[in-house]
């Protein structure tokens, strides 16, 4: 999709009304009209609890149909609301990528014995005790489905680990033992071994797991005419499970099935390896970029703007990078917080919805607002949204040469009359650029669509303007439309 902009439509706080699969629906129409063209939804399956945001799975399956867990619905709503909610944003062309867990599951129906060793949190490779016995929330029957779509159990041969010892009511990270049993290979080597994250960890070596799972995925998007979607918690997850995982969805639904994965690391040459095993299949969030936005939105004036691209996925691979500002998991009072600052939260905007690379992803919390209130964003988003839509396109420049302001151009292309855009932004004092558009734009005259700027400017016969922008803030600006 030329220009496309995917939401993520939901954020950590929202109420446990049963209402976020009608809300969307009903706002189908408007996002496509912002320029809105594909959506990320939350995991949309039963998990431990109704209040749950989707996280702590527990059936897959259960997509808001079934009685289990004492409830029907999920925390966003029912099945035939799901589905009527992705058949209305097809309508406007906005595109369903759907958030899946396939490194855990949580809220078993019974508990089993079984054999494991306690492991150091610090260093998962390394025991800290003998084999020992402990009673496990790991069986799993889904009463409530009674196996429509699918009769598999799992049972405590199917995970790798657990997090909690029911006979002694301890927690801890206990490796389970058995016959192939070990922390997965490709994963992320934090912690010696991040194989294990929480809850019952999914054993995803185990060909019974690999073939259930690969079931799920394909019936998942056939069931939910799905387009693509967003893998959860990968760096903890076998990386050749992931590329055979999304070899078999398309082989079922086409090669054009998307799909970007949440690896949370700032290192570059981590995501680098990543991407290399697995042959490119997968875009994956842009967190070292988001990591720069966050430090210089900490340090002010103190950052360096010539580094805000420097060691990030869209400057090194540009077409699997997936541009972010803030999400659910950076967003205050989660686990990974690292909220971008009020004040740089438009200019960080203005860069990834502007620039030639990456796909941006827009954050509800940042347009809606969070726990009810209303985001101060949504207009200069809006804004921003409308200058990619009708300006964003052809070569881009880059005027990354101060510290203080940065920015670039955009020259415009023939299939999109009146485009081209200067886009800058500061983190210190107002100050100006002389940018070179090139010869065939002299005499033109071009203003500042935000408003933040009053006055024109006119290129010069060979094609230069000096373009302006204001201390703390950011500036876009366009030709001047004739007549």
């Amino acid at each position: 999709m030329e220009n496309g902009v995917i939401m993520q439509y939901f954020e950590w706080n929202l109420p446990n009304d049963g209402n976020l699969w009608k809300q969307l629906k009903a706002d189908a129409s408007h996002l496509h009209d912002i320029g809105v063209t594909a959506v990320w939804i939350p995991p949309a399956y039963k998990a431990d609890e109704q209040q749950d945001e989707g996280y702590a799975i527990y059936d897959l399956y259960d997509l808001g149909e079934f009685d289990q867990k004492s409830t029907i619905r999920t925390k966003y709503g029912t099945k035939d609301e799901l589905k009527a909610m992705i058949g209305e944003l097809h309508k406007y062309h906005i595109s369903v990528y759907l958030d899946v867990v396939l490194n855990h599951k949580a809220g078993g129906d019974f508990t089993e014995k079984f054999m494991v060793v306690e492991v150091d949190p610090q260093n998962r490779t390394e025991p800290i005790s003998e084999q020992f016995e402990v009673q496990g929330w790991t069986g799993y029957l889904f009463h409530g489905r009674n196996n429509k779509y699918s009769d598999f159990k799992w049972h405590w041969y199917h995970f790798s680990g657990t997090g909690f010892d029911d006979a002694k009511r301890r927690s801890g990270i206990f490796q389970i033992v058995g016959e192939g049993k070990f922390w997965s290979e490709g994963v992320d080597k934090e912690n010696g071994n991040y194989d294990f994250l929480l809850a019952n960890d999914i054993d995803l070596d185990h060909p019974e797991v690999v073939t259930e799972l690969n079931r799920w995925g394909k019936w998942v998007s056939n069931e939910l005419n799905l387009d693509g979607m967003r893998l959860d918690a990968i760096k903890h997850m076998k990386d050749q499970f992931i590329k055979q995982f999304l070899e078999t969805i398309r082989a079922e639904r086409g090669e054009n099935f998307y799909a970007v994965g949440e690896y949370w690391n700032g290192d570059l040459e981590t995501l680098d390896n990543y991407l290399e095993s697995v042959g490119n299949k997968v875009n994956l969030f842009d967190v070292p970029l988001h990591y720069n936005l966050f430090q210089a939105s900490q340090v002010g004036k103190e950052y360096d703007l010539q580094n805000i691209l420097k060691n990030t996925l869209v400057e090194h691979h540009p077409e699997l990078a997936v541009t972010f500002v803030d999400n659910h998991d950076s967003q205050q009072g989660s686990s990974l917080e690292s909220q971008i600052e009020d004040w740089f939260k438009p200019l960080a905007y203005g860069l990834i919805l502007l620039m030639k690379d990456g796909y941006p992803c827009l954050f509800y919390g940042d347009y809606y607002g969070v726990k009810g209130e209303k985001s101060p964003h949504t207009l200069i988003i809006d804004i921003l949204l409308d200058a990619r839509r009708k300006y964003a396109y052809g070569e881009q420049v880059n005027y990354f040469d101060d510290p203080s302001i940065a920015g670039f151009i955009r020259k415009g292309d023939d299939e999109h009359t009146g485009s081209g855009l200067v886009f800058l932004m500061s983190n210190d004092v107002q100050g100006a650029k002389v940018m070179s558009l090139g010869k065939e734009r002299g005499g033109e005259i071009w203003y500042e669509l935000t408003g933040s700027i009053k006055e024109n400017v006119v290129i010069d016969k060979e094609g230069n303007g000096t373009f302006s922008v204001n201390g703390r803030n950011l500036a876009v600006w366009i030709k001047e439309k004739a007549g």
